[in-house]
């Protein structure tokens, strides 16, 4: 492998991952397991062991890539800081890449069709409601509330069990399988490139802890209603 390997972290859903890969973004190796709500027990364990069993220093990093979202107020606040704490730490460039960007490519590659393909994500929002992603529009569904899909559009679910159709589900497993392989994929590029501002590098929320408001750039619904 020539240059120096990138570094993905996603702590978006209850299943975590950090993974390996390539200055060009090829997966060399991955570490996942059921993060639940307590990311951070794992987090920086699991990272040391990926690195370790592949014989990488952290100082021979040469960028980071992150999940961003969206999803839950306490998974990615502890993944992005991490993130953001690794790459300040060693002086590389960081790439914030939507989760549900990559969830979306690793389904479209599961389900054999075309980049231009429609295809819709489903993700919880709370124990009720639920977040669609289309088209790079994330749009809040109360309880009970289904998506309103063309025919044509394929839909996939992750983290729904019992709250999606049984094929949406299948494909959302697939799609999971694939996700740091997404993630590196779509976030060398933007690290050679020198990577993001960290400031403006900011999680895509689905819900909040009851009684913390909504910070600009951050927040896109709180699962709490008035």
């Amino acid at each position: 492998m020539t240059g120096r390997p990138l570094l993905a972290l996603d702590t978006s859903g209850t299943r975590a991952l950090v993974a390996l890969g390539s200055p060009d973004g090829a997966l060399i190796d991955e570490r996942r397991w059921l993060a639940g709500y307590r990311h951070g027990e794992e987090l920086l364990t699991r990272t040391d062991e990926l690195l370790t069993t592949n014989h990488v220093a952290l100082a021979q990093l040469g960028g980071i890539v992150v999940g961003t979202g969206p999803g839950a107020f306490t998974g990615l606040r502890v993944g992005i800081a991490t993130a953001k704490a690794l790459a300040r730490g060693l002086d590389v460039p960081i790439a914030g890449v939507a989760t549900s960007e990559a969830l979306l490519a690793a389904a479209r590659e599961v389900a054999g069709v075309a980049e231009s393909a429609a295809v819709a994500l489903l993700l919880p929002a709370g124990p009720s409601d639920r977040v669609l992603v289309l088209g790079g529009v994330a749009t809040l569904l109360r309880g009970g509330e289904e998506p309103d899909l063309d025919a044509a559009t394929l839909l996939v679910a992750v983290d729904l069990p019992d709250r999606a159709p049984a094929e949406a589900m299948a494909l959302g497993v697939g799609a999971e399988e694939r996700l740091s392989t997404a993630l590196l994929a779509l976030g060398a590029a933007r690290v050679a490139a020198g990577g993001d501002d960290v400031a403006r590098l900011v999680p895509e929320y689905v819900t909040l802890p009851r009684g913390i408001g909504a910070v600009k750039g951050e927040v896109r619904w709180s699962h709490d209603r008035q």
